[in-house]
């Protein structure tokens, strides 16, 4: 290595030699051509001058005639001489001149040659070390390219590894594929005819109920019972209640409801959690949905619940009940990402509505009870035809659905990033967003639609009136808490009142009119309260809570 290093600034040495004396030369190649010429012709002018003196003897010899011409040339010959004299000191001159600039240069060489020497001398150990530094690093690349070379080739045969693992797992997903297809398949028929054996059930259940009614009213038909006159005066006539709704409106019965309120009954309602209650419109029939994935319904008589029948078919919890305009068909939402319809009459699970990728958390009718409006965790809401049986829209809502309700060309949706949306039914757009001060748990509507109820998890319900988009009325209370994100709460049939559960147990009941606690009923529950909802009639409220349990209170 080291008779490598010296060669190579030898050879660069002598290459600065030869290019010096390249430019050096070049300078002086005329002057030396231009004296070889002269001293060529000194040459020839000794030569032709020896000639002519050996030629005199025999010169006085020649003849008088030739005497004339040949002191002619003598002449010629002397005047050339003396030119080649001069010429030739001249050079003689130039050519000291030249050695004495070749003495120079060779002084200045030997100059140099010292200072090549000493800069030689100081940088042999700079470029030694450099070198060395150099070799050490171009070792240390060669060291990490031969270890990129190997991860290299240990990558491309882990990615040839993997590319033949993705290729088998591609043909098992395909394989898998179609056995999902045949397994779901396979298992909607199944659902189809478990759906088809419950239904069957409940008819025979209801034939049942039916043959032991007409029993009942046989043998009761055969004994002969006493009639007291004055109690006979003193029984309401049937559908007075609604009578007077109808005649006088619902103001004075909520009044009085409020003012008066008492407990009617309580008993335990599921196996579970009670998630939703819901009352019929124009009935005293009400339903409750609970974790033990059914829907329970209920029918208000002489103020105590009497159980009707149970709605079976949800293979999760239920979240959210809605009766339609007349009462006849149910819908509920449920946490095995699904909604459901059944008749109310025979009980029959009519259809099926899948298609989130969440828990359906609301769904509600349209008031043309042809479509549906449901929204879900999965942060969509999708628009249902029930006459095609096909989701006709999904709106992608960018929060959890939390709850909804409809006008006629208008979906109002409560979300988990504390806004309540406003979606026109015939576009995929937002109309307006409001924002409130914690995440939304319920909507609902005035009697008129133009005044929305919310609450949320700041333990506030706030009144906003729709056609302004403004908060008209803002309630709270000491001791009141929102105890979920799936808390319901309800206005009143008139709007005048307002009721909600809280997480302590206790009904609260807001006056519109005033913004004040009109009573506080908190005897009964022992655990958060999940929903209420308010009979059309104005008389009953239903409150259910976490616990299996429901209550039934009334002014009765």
């Amino acid at each position: 290595m080291a008779d490598r290093r010296g060669d190579t600034w030898k050879r660069h040495i002598s290459e600065q030699l030869r290019m010096r004396d390249r430019v050096q030369r070049q300078a002086f190649e005329e002057i030396i051509s231009q004296y070889n010429r002269l001293l060529e012709k000194s040459d020839m002018q000794a030569v032709l001058s020896e000639r002519y003196q050996s030629d005199g003897p025999r010169g006085s010899q020649l003849s008088a005639a030739d005497g004339g011409m040949r002191g002619d040339i003598q002449q010629e010959m002397s005047q050339m001489r003396i030119k080649h004299q001069e010429e030739l000191t001249e050079l003689h001159k130039k050519r000291g001149e030249l050695a004495q600039n070749v003495i120079e240069l060779n002084n200045q060489i030997q100059l140099k040659d010292k200072e090549i020497q000493r800069n030689e001398a100081k940088l042999v150990p700079c470029l030694s070390t450099q070198i060395a530094t150099l070799e050490g690093d171009c070792r240390k690349l060669n060291t990490f390219l031969q270890d990129l070379e190997r991860a290299n080739q240990m990558l491309k045969d882990e990615y040839d590894a993997l590319q033949i693992t993705f290729s088998a797992l591609e043909e098992k997903l395909r394989r898998t594929t179609e056995d999902n297809q045949e397994l779901v398949s396979r298992w909607m028929a199944e659902k189809a005819q478990e759906a088809n054996r419950l239904n069957a059930e409940n008819e025979k259940d209801c034939r049942r109920r039916q043959a032991k009614l007409q029993k009942e009213l046989a043998d009761a038909a055969k004994e002969p019972l006493p009639l007291d006159p004055k109690r006979i005066s003193q029984v309401p006539p049937g559908g007075l209640l609604d009578s007077i709704g109808n005649i006088f409106g619902w103001l004075a019965l909520c009044e009085c409801w409020a003012k008066r309120c008492g407990l009617s009954c309580f008993q335990e309602a599921h196996d579970g959690e009670v998630n939703a209650v819901r009352f019929s419109p124009g009935s005293r029939l009400l339903a409750t949905g609970g974790m033990d994935r059914r829907v329970k319904l209920w029918e208000v008589v002489s103020g105590h619940c009497e159980p009707k029948g149970a709605l079976t078919g949800s293979n999760a919890g239920i979240t959210s009940i809605e009766f339609d305009s007349a009462g006849s068909y149910l819908l509920a939402a449920s946490n095995d990402f699904a909604s459901r319809i059944w008749t109310v009459d025979d009980f029959r699970l009519r259809h099926t509505l899948t298609g989130h990728s969440g828990k359906v958390l609301a769904a509600r009718f349209l008031l043309d009870n042809t479509r549906i409006v449901s929204g879900s965790y999965d942060r969509t809401l999708k628009l249902w035809d029930l006459r095609s049986k096909v989701c006709m829209k999904t709106v992608f809502a960018g929060s959890s659905c939390n709850d909804i309700v409809c006008t006629e060309q208008c979906v109002m949706s409560g979300h988990f990033d504390k806004k309540v949306r406003f979606w026109d039914i015939r576009a995929e757009s937002i109309v307006r967003e409001l924002e409130l001060q914690g995440r939304v748990t319920s909507l609902d509507l005035s009697q008129e639609r133009t005044e929305l109820l919310t609450c949320s998890r700041d333990d506030l319900l706030k009144i906003i009136d729709l056609r302004t988009n403004t908060v008209r009325h803002t309630f709270s209370a000491p001791g009141f808490k929102c105890g979920a994100d799936w808390t319901r709460v309800c206005f009143s049939p008139d709007s005048n009142y307002v009721v909600g559960g809280s997480a302590d147990g206790g009904v609260y009941v807001w006056n519109v009119l005033t913004g004040k606690l009109e009573r506080l009923l908190d005897k009964h529950h022992s655990s958060a309260i999940n929903a209420v909802s308010w009979s059309p009639s104005g008389a009953f409220v239903l409150s259910v809570e976490k616990g299996s349990k429901a209550v039934l209170w009334s002014d009765l």
